[in-house]
């Protein structure tokens, strides 16, 4: 018998599976996919909560705050809620689920937790200044035939390329 928690989907089908995904989101909602929308109607909530005036004065976090409706109350938050929950739940089935730091055994779960912070955090701010996250402006732009979908996809995976030269013995 097989052990399931080292058996993974296969990445082709995976990724019809996306771009199927991608299409059915197209037809019923008549966008794209993309996370980063979500993350800052979560920043702009936390934020109205803990300092409402300066969040209210800011021109950036004003535009996201309404009376007709909570910042939360957008499809891009129950979006990344269900991101959440399905690989919960995937994980529980596959019997991957636990609590742990995969890692290189050349480095410490430290030293990959302080990678992923910082790449998490350039990510955020990249997403921001661009005006979108990867599946958003790639992933979406794509689907739509859009030129810039192919070039921001193209301009990913080459920086990913150039850069994981210089990163990979974290990795291997």
């Amino acid at each position: 018998m097989t052990d399931r928690s080292k058996k993974y989907f296969n990445p082709y089908f995976g990724g019809v599976m996306v771009g199927l995904l991608m299409l059915l989101t197209f037809y019923i909602t008549g966008r794209g996919l993309g996370a980063s929308g979500a993350v800052k109607n979560t920043v702009v909530t936390a934020m109205h909560s803990i300092a409402p005036e300066h969040t209210e004065e800011s021109t950036y976090m004003s535009r996201f705050l309404s009376d007709d409706e909570h910042p939360m109350n957008n499809w891009l938050v129950f979006e990344v809620l269900g991101v959440i929950a399905g690989a919960f739940l995937s994980g529980s089935l596959a019997g991957r689920l636990k609590l742990k730091v995969e890692h290189s055994p050349k480095i410490t779960s430290r030293r990959r937790l302080v990678f992923a912070l910082l790449g998490g955090l350039l990510f955020g701010i990249g997403s921001q200044l661009g005006r979108g996250c990867t599946s958003g402006a790639a992933l979406s732009g794509m689907a739509s035939l859009s030129t810039a979908g192919f070039i921001s996809m193209m301009s990913i995976f080459g920086t990913a390329f150039i850069a994981a030269y210089f990163f990979r013995k974290n990795w291997i």
